[in-house]
């Protein structure tokens, strides 16, 4: 890889990356580099890598590896200072704030270790925002929240309960359906187990797994390599830079295990969906 500048600029991303056909999600050749004053601060230094659909993989690094950071680019909760970026094909690195923010409501579905939940309302109600947030009918939202909360293995006695009448895991299911609930492109989990405890965040895991096999798409960031090991590949980042190039891209054996998508079944009942 050719040496990145301080600043980032155009000719620093100009490397071609490999053709990806269905990715997901294709970063090539990311840099960010953060500026205050005089000062100038690589966090990114010339990423590639490509997601294929249904599968998951987990991002490694010690802290201050940039996997924060890469983790913000791919949430759309940051913009590359140069480099690109494509989700479902279309460019996405040099989008205005507000065209990100659509963009964001609607192909990303976030899970965070501290499961960023309200803590008085129902499961149905934290799982319904983000269709309220990409004004979805109000007609539909019933059917999509159910299965989006059973997806998520979800006990139907808690849909109506609040976070602080839950468990960590529990909690990190309601999560885990308001991540699903509108179909995103991606879900992106952040040491979505760091919060639990070793026997809760393993079942956590297991239902990522079992969304893999249902043809959903995940990227994990962890410092954890026992919780990398339930992805399908590890990409290890270290000083901005993935450090292994070879897992940036899904080998042929692993496009073939990409499981076929399944409907979820759904039985429409009276919530606070409104």
């Amino acid at each position: 890889m050719s040496p990145v500048s301080a600043t980032g600029t155009a000719a620093d991303s100009e490397a071609t990356c490999p053709p990806v056909g269905s990715a997901v999600i294709e970063v090539c050749n990311v840099i960010k580099t953060y500026v205050n004053g005089d000062t100038y601060t690589p966090a990114l230094r010339g990423v590639s890598l490509h997601v294929e659909e249904g599968e998951f993989i987990a991002i490694m690094g010690p802290s201050g590896s940039g996997k924060s950071t890469l983790m913000n680019v791919l949430g759309l909760l940051d913009t590359p200072t140069a480099g690109s970026y494509h989700i479902r094909g279309a460019d996405v690195s040099k989008l205005e704030e507000i065209e990100l923010a659509e963009v964001r409501a609607r192909e990303i579905g976030f899970v965070f270790q501290s499961f960023n939940l309200l803590p008085r309302a129902s499961s149905i109600r934290n799982v319904v925002l983000p269709l309220i947030y990409t004004r979805v009918p109000v007609h539909e939202r019933q059917a999509r929240v159910e299965a989006a909360l059973r997806a998520a293995d979800l006990e139907e006695s808690l849909w109506g309960k609040a976070p602080n009448q839950m468990s960590g895991g529990q909690m990190q299911r309601v999560a885990i359906a308001r991540s699903l609930v509108n179909n995103p492109a991606l879900i992106l989990a952040d040491e979505p187990t760091g919060n639990l405890d070793t026997k809760t965040g393993a079942f956590i895991l297991k239902t990522f797994e079992r969304l893999r096999d249902e043809g959903r798409t995940i990227v994990l960031i962890t410092h954890e390599p026992e919780v990398a090991e339930h992805a399908d590949r590890t990409i290890h980042i270290r000083d901005g830079l993935i450090t292994d190039a070879e897992t940036a891209y899904a080998t042929d054996a692993q496009l073939a295990a990409a499981a076929q998508v399944e409907e979820p079944t759904t039985r429409p009942e009276a919530g606070d969906v409104r």
